[in-house]
């Protein structure tokens, strides 16, 4: 269900940015890091709203890969300590 719900909200979101888009075609000059160019509006914001989005979710995915990384960890950990429990319980 709530994969559901992030879906449309994710959908919501790109039309949004979509209907943001269509409705400013002029042309304005975007000033980046080394040099400028002459953008349409729409162009510039759905350029931006994909490059956000795809680093959102790739900061999203390193976070959750660390987190999977460290329960595979203290799973092994816990492992290791109820089997050594369990050795000197029956002792």
């Amino acid at each position: 269900m709530m994969k559901i719900i992030k879906g449309l909200l994710i959908l919501v979101l790109f039309l949004v940015a979509l209907a943001i888009g269509a409705q400013n075609q002029a042309v304005v000059t975007f000033n980046y890091l080394l040099a400028q160019g002459q953008f349409h509006l729409s162009t510039l914001l759905g350029s931006v709203f994909i490059v956000g989005f795809l680093l959102a979710w790739g900061i999203c995915l390193a976070f959750h890969f660390k987190s999977k990384v460290t329960i595979r960890k203290l799973n092994k950990q816990l492992k290791k300590h109820t089997a050594n429990n369990d050795v000197s319980n029956e002792n």
